[in-house]
């Protein structure tokens, strides 16, 4: 199973991590890490690092971070030089962490890269996009007779 550590700025990670654990329960191989204002690179650096050993299965390892370019993502991106079977992927959200965690059993790194991103993206909409697209299902629908 691959290994999933979450990290980001201030509460992030512990937020989000609470927020999957309240709808789809607590998850094995995953750890967040919080990057607070007072905490130092080195000591995320420090954190990941331990995280990485407390979880490794083998199976490889991905970062889900939040910010492009941010401390986590860069600290991150820096292990992941270091071993072919870490992968970082940014701009998370609740919708990507639940469903990539339930999904991990049956990827490698890179389809789990890929399908992390498509779980991102379709969890970012409006209420107006998604009742556009009700609607056009049911034109659809009634067009089609049935």
């Amino acid at each position: 199973m691959i290994a999933v550590i979450l990290s980001g700025h201030g509460g992030f990670a512990s937020g989000i991590a609470k927020a999957v654990h309240q709808v789809i329960g607590e998850q094995p191989q995953f750890k967040y890490i919080d990057f607070p204002a007072e905490s130092t690179t080195a000591q995320l650096e420090a954190q990941m690092r331990d995280a990485i050993s407390a979880i490794d299965s083998g199976d490889g390892i991905v970062f889900l971070t939040d910010l492009l370019g941010g401390t986590p993502f860069r600290t991150a991106s820096l292990l992941s030089q270091g071993r072919d079977d870490i992968e970082v992927v940014t701009g998370t959200n609740m919708q990507m962490t639940a469903e990539m965690l339930l999904e991990r059993d049956e990827l490698n790194l890179l389809e789990f890269c890929d399908q992390a991103l498509t779980c991102g993206h379709r969890g970012i909409t409006s209420l107006a996009a998604e009742m556009a697209l009700k609607n056009a299902q049911e034109v659809e629908v009634a067009e089609d007779g049935i």
